[in-house]
């Protein structure tokens, strides 16, 4: 019993360093979307495989792609403050 047990245990441990070894996909890249009822800027990812949902209002693409999300929450602030955003 015991055995099995330490066993088990071990499988468990192999497995969950095996999932964190896996090198997780980088994004591509990020950019700012504004929506045009409501006028929040918003950081897409893309690399997501859907494109933002168009329920009740549409969006424009306000901002070049950069490679970090550092890069793209700098400029929605920018944005931000200069009014072109409200949130």
């Amino acid at each position: 019993m015991r055995r099995t047990t330490a066993l088990a245990a071990a499988a468990a441990i192999l497995a969950s360093s095996a999932a964190f070894a896996r090198p997780m996909p980088m994004p591509q890249g990020y950019y700012v979307i504004r929506w045009d009822n409501t006028g929040v800027c918003q950081i897409w990812n893309t690399n997501l495989q859907q494109q933002p949902v168009h329920f009740l209002s549409d969006y424009k693409v306000v901002s070049k792609p950069v490679p970090t999300f550092t890069e793209a929450a700098a400029i929605q602030e920018k944005m931000r403050v200069s009014r072109a955003c409200t949130f």
